[in-house]
């Protein structure tokens, strides 16, 4: 656990990043806001009865505002096959720039595997992840956020272990 810990740390200390912790209140929070601006923006239906126009009223509804700097998301890889489940649960994390690209990091058999995580073009919500360690192993993920700062998917990596992953605090 150590390892795994210091592993993280190190690459995350040196490339100068700050670590922005979202609990799932901000995200509820987030989602709350997001809702509040689309019903704002649906029209209403006419008055049936001809009856004199008031002025209109405006609800202010507060700008949804998205982190401008990174945000770091853990990712929890759960084994989908006897090779993964040979290792049992991987846990790494995603370094989102918030702009559709992320640095993703996760220690798999005692290798630390770096890589980054992008979104598809065209498609706002699907990505695709991958990463390499320095002994030659590999790994590639296909996921589709639900939110900014949560998504799920799943991971293949160089041994045949396939493993569902979810993205997310």
């Amino acid at each position: 656990m150590k390892r795994t810990i210091i592993a993280c740390a190190i690459p995350a200390l040196l490339s100068g990043c700050y670590v922005v912790p979202v609990s799932s209140e901000q995200v509820d929070r987030l989602a709350q806001l997001l809702e509040q601006a689309q019903n704002a923006k649906a029209p209403s239906p006419a008055p049936k009865a001809a009856a004199p126009a008031a002025a209109p009223v405006t609800k202010e509804v507060p700008p949804v505002t998205i982190p401008a700097g990174p945000t770091t998301l853990y990712a929890r890889l759960y084994p989908m096959n006897d090779i993964a489940t040979e290792n049992g649960m991987v846990s790494g994390t995603v370094t989102s720039m918030m702009n559709g690209k992320g640095r993703f990091q996760v220690v798999y058999r005692g290798e630390a595997l770096t890589g980054e995580a992008t979104r598809v073009s065209g498609e706002e919500r699907k990505g695709v992840a991958s990463a390499w360690g320095p002994n030659g192993t590999f790994m590639s993920c296909e996921y589709q956020m639900s939110s900014f700062v949560r998504g799920a998917g799943t991971c293949n990596f160089s041994d045949g272990a396939r493993y569902q992953v979810h993205v997310g605090n």
